[in-house]
C-alpha cells in the first residue's frame, strides 16, 4: 500500500505539470493539411483544355470576265437578258462579274462627255462577218450594276485602255474615235517597220493604238476613268495598258524621242538605229541603250497608272483599282510592261533588266490585278510559266504580297479549248487556279460558258472547291 501511494502521489504531480504547459504545444495542427472526410466539400480537379476548332479558310472570289464584242449580240439592247444571265452567273457560283465597257473598237458603253458611245462591233453572226448594232438607250453599265445587286454579284468594269479604233478585215472597214475625228490621229503610234517609221494607222487592219508617252492621251484618257469612277462599282480594271502589238517596235514617234532623251540626259545621235534596227522585234544580246530604252517605256506605264488611281480613287477612294496582264512575265517586257512589285528584283532574274527597272514596277499602284493564266488544256497544274497553276505561282512572287490577285484561263482561245468538250477539267481548272491565287480566280469568258454549255460543270468545280473549305 505504501508504494501503491507513491505511484499516485508522482502521476498527479505529472499530470499537474502536463496540464500547465499545454499553453505552449509540442504539435501544431497547422502543421500539416488535414485528410478531408468523405463526403467534405473539395475543389474539383480542372476540365482538360478542348480541342481548338479548326479554323474555316474564307471563301476566295470567283468572277467571270464578260468582252464587250464577244457578248454585244445578247446585252446591246437587252435589259432583260443582262438581268437572266446575271442571275444564272449567281446560281452558278460566282461571286462577281467584269464587264468590258470600252472594247478594243474604242467607243464607250457607260455615260461619259470625253468619249462617244459605242454603236456597233464588229462580229461572227451566223450569217457571216458583220457589225452589230446598239440602237437602245438604257445605260449598258448600270443595267450590270443593278442586276447584280439584285442578286448578289460583285461588279468591275473594265477598259481597253490604249486603244483608239480598230481597222477590221474582210472589207468590213474602221471603226472607232480616231477614225472619226474624235481622237486626233498624232496621237496614235510610230511603228518602226522594216521600211522605216510608219504610223500604225498605215498599217492595215487591227486595234490602232495611242501613244502612252503623249501628255494628251494621258489627260484624254484619265477624263474617261474619272467619268467610270462615278459608277457605283466594286472595281476598275486596265485592259491593254501597253503598247501596241507591234512590241519591241512601238512608239518611236517625236514626242518618244524627246522623253527618252530627257530620261537618260542625251541625244540619241541615230534615231532608232541606234535602239533597233528598223524591224527588230526580238533582241539577243541586250546594249545598255536597249535596257535604257525598255526601262524608258515601263516608266511611261508606270506612271500612267500611278496617275490613273490616283484619278479613280480622287472620285471614289471605295473602289478597287488594278489591272489585267498576261502571266507571262518573262516577255511582258515586250509590251512595255513592268507589272510587278517595286520590291521584285527583275535584273536577278532576267538579262533584259537593268537596275532601273525594278523601281517601275506598279503593283504597289494597285488594290487588284488579274492574271491571265492562258495555258493549253494540258497545262493546268505545274510550277513555270505556260500551265496555269504556274502562271499564278510565279505572279505570287513577282508580286511581292503588294497587291491581291485573280488568275485564271481562257477557256476559249487556248490551245485544246477552241471546240469545247472540256467541262471535265473545270475542277481541275478551279483547284489549281483559285489555291495559287491570292484573291480566288476568273474564266475568260462568259461568251465560252454560253457557247459550250459549261455551266453545270463550273457550278460542279465551284461546289468542291467550297466543300473543301
Amino acid at each position: 500500500m505504501k508504494y501503491l501511494r507513491y505511484i499516485i502521489i508522482v502521476l498527479s504531480l505529472l499530470c499537474f505539470i502536463s496540464c500547465d504547459d499545454a499553453k505552449e504545444p509540442l504539435w501544431n495542427p497547422d502543421w500539416t493539411t488535414p485528410t478531408p472526410e468523405p463526403g467534405d466539400d473539395q475543389d474539383p480537379e480542372p476540365e482538360p483544355e478542348p480541342e481548338p476548332e479548326p479554323e474555316q479558310k474564307p471563301e476566295k472570289a470567283r468572277l467571270v470576265w464578260i468582252d464587250a464584242a464577244a457578248n454585244f449580240k445578247d446585252y446591246a439592247n437587252s435589259e432583260s437578258k443582262i438581268a437572266s444571265d446575271m442571275a444564272r452567273i449567281k446560281e452558278t457560283g460566282f461571286t462577281g462579274v467584269v464587264v468590258d465597257v470600252r472594247p478594243t473598237n474604242a467607243g464607250l458603253l457607260f455615260k461619259s462627255d470625253v468619249e462617244a458611245p459605242l454603236t456597233k462591233v464588229d462580229a461572227w453572226l451566223d450569217t457571216g462577218y458583220d457589225w452589230v448594232y446598239r440602237t437602245a438607250d438604257f445605260d449598258y453599265l448600270q443595267a450590270f450594276i443593278d442586276a447584280g445587286k439584285d442578286v448578289g454579284l460583285d461588279v468591275f468594269a473594265s477598259i481597253n485602255t490604249m486603244v483608239a479604233g480598230y481597222n477590221c478585215p474582210y472589207g468590213l472597214g474602221p471603226v472607232g474615235p480616231i477614225y472619226e475625228g474624235e481622237i486626233d490621229e498624232e496621237w496614235a503610234t510610230i511603228v518602226n517597220t522594216s521600211d522605216g517609221l510608219v504610223s500604225t494607222m498605215e498599217l492595215g487592219t487591227g486595234a490602232k493604238f495611242l501613244n502612252p508617252a503623249n501628255d494628251d492621251v494621258v489627260e484624254y484618257l484619265l477624263g474617261i476613268l474619272e467619268d467610270l469612277a462615278k459608277y457605283d462599282l466594286t472595281g476598275i480594271i486596265l485592259d491593254r495598258c501597253r503598247y501596241d502589238d507591234n512590241d519591241l517596235m512601238s512608239d518611236f514617234s517625236d514626242v518618244s524621242r524627246a522623253k527618252f532623251e530627257e530620261y537618260i540626259g542625251k541625244g540619241v545621235t541615230n534615231w532608232p538605229g541606234d535602239i533597233f534596227a528598223p524591224g527588230v522585234n526580238s533582241i539577243s544580246r541586250v546594249s545598255a541603250l536597249q535596257r535604257q530604252w525598255m526601262t524608258f517605256r515601263a516608266k511611261v506605264i508606270h506612271d500612267f497608272v500611278e496617275k490613273a488611281s490616283n484619278k479613280v480613287h480622287s472620285v471614289n477612294p471605295d473602289i478597287r483599282f488594278g489591272a489585267y496582264v498576261g502571266g507571262w512575265y518573262s516577255t511582258y517586257y515586250m509590251s512595255g510592261v513592268n507589272w510587278a512589285s517595286p520590291n521584285f528584283n527583275v535584273k536577278n532574274y532576267y538579262s533584259w533588266a537593268d537596275s532601273e527597272y525594278q523601281k517601275y514596277g506598279y503593283a504597289d499602284h494597285c488594290d487588284i490585278m488579274i492574271i491571265g493564266a492562258y495555258a493549253s488544256t494540258a497545262d493546268i497544274y505545274g510550277s513555270g510559266e505556260w500551265s496555269m497553276q504556274g502562271f499564278c505561282r510565279n505572279a505570287k512572287n513577282i508580286f511581292a504580297g503588294d497587291v491581291p490577285f485573280i488568275g485564271g484561263p481562257d477557256i476559249g482561245n487556248s490551245t485544246g479549248f477552241t471546240d469545247g468538250k472540256q467541262g471535265h477539267l473545270m475542277p481541275k481548272i478551279v483547284d489549281a487556279c483559285i489555291n495559287a491565287s491570292t484573291e480566288g480566280m476568273f474564266f475568260f469568258d462568259l461568251i465560252h460558258i454560253k457557247m459550250y454549255d459549261y455551266w453545270d460543270d463550273i457550278k460542279s468545280a465551284i461546289d468542291q472547291y467550297l466543300e473543301s473549305l
